[in-house]
């Protein structure tokens, strides 16, 4: 893999993972294995044995880099052919995530990522209902994912309809799910869905309170999180920006 890499930055790759990766992990003093991350980095698709390498927290470190890359113009070239076929006779998702239908927030573009590296529930509001959470579960307990991750964005949609009070159909329950982290928002100025910040803090809330019931109403997903098996975690995607704040 050393020499791999080698060969690649002497033919001028513009994307040298390895030291980017060390560099990220020298400044934030995570303890992880930075071949192991480079491996993965270089892969086609997620291995059995090259995701057992990794740790809830390099998984989630890996996305924050894709992250980087994604704002920066400096994506990987990739191609889905060849992991579309490579992921064909099997999966070995990293990470679950359960984020909203917005089709400016796709999880997999805006976090550089492969066929095959994760799975991703997306619902409006990003809310965990039952499905959403057996979802989870499989991709876990079943399945070897290592990171639960609710993923909220700005401007969401869904939030200023439940902020309205808005009904519609079966959108009217969905929205009912949403209304607690409106109440639940401390913000001083106008509280109404023409005020973006005040929509970005319930939206923010929103997923505090999602990952909350995560744990409550999935005892699997809980005994997994205290046992170190997965992390749970939480993040707010800025539409304007491209940037992923993880939480």
């Amino acid at each position: 893999m050393a020499r791999q890499h080698a060969k690649l930055c002497a033919h001028g790759d513009p994307h040298p993972r390895r030291s980017v990766l060390e560099t990220s992990f020298a400044l934030t003093g995570t303890a992880v294995d930075n071949a192991a991350l480079t491996e993965i980095a270089h892969a086609e698709v997620v291995t059995k044995a090259k995701r057992a390498k990794l740790t809830p927290d390099a998984i989630l470190a890996l996305m924050k880099l894709g992250n980087k890359r994604f704002t920066s113009s400096s994506r990987k070239d990739d191609n889905y052919l060849a992991q579309q076929r490579a992921s064909a006779s099997g999966q070995f998702p990293v990470a679950v995530l359960l984020s909203c239908i917005d089709s400016r927030a796709p999880a997999e573009r805006i976090m550089d990522l492969r066929i095959g590296d994760i799975f991703n529930t997306r619902l409006a509001g990003n809310v965990a209902n039952p499905d959403a959470l057996g979802g989870m579960e499989f991709a876990c307990k079943l399945m070897g994912a290592k990171v639960v991750l609710v993923m909220g964005h700005t401007s969401c949609g869904a939030i200023k309809g439940a902020i309205d009070n808005a009904e519609l159909g079966n959108l009217t329950g969905l929205l009912a799910k949403i209304k607690p982290a409106v109440a639940a928002t401390v913000y001083t100025g106008e509280r109404s869905s023409k005020n973006y910040a005040f929509v970005d803090a319930v939206a923010r809330k929103n997923v505090e309170l999602t990952m909350d019931a995560i744990r409550k109403n999935s005892p699997v997903l809980a005994g997994m999180e205290s046992s170190g098996a997965i992390k749970i975690a939480g993040s707010m995607y800025n539409l304007a920006t491209g940037v992923i704040d993880f939480f």
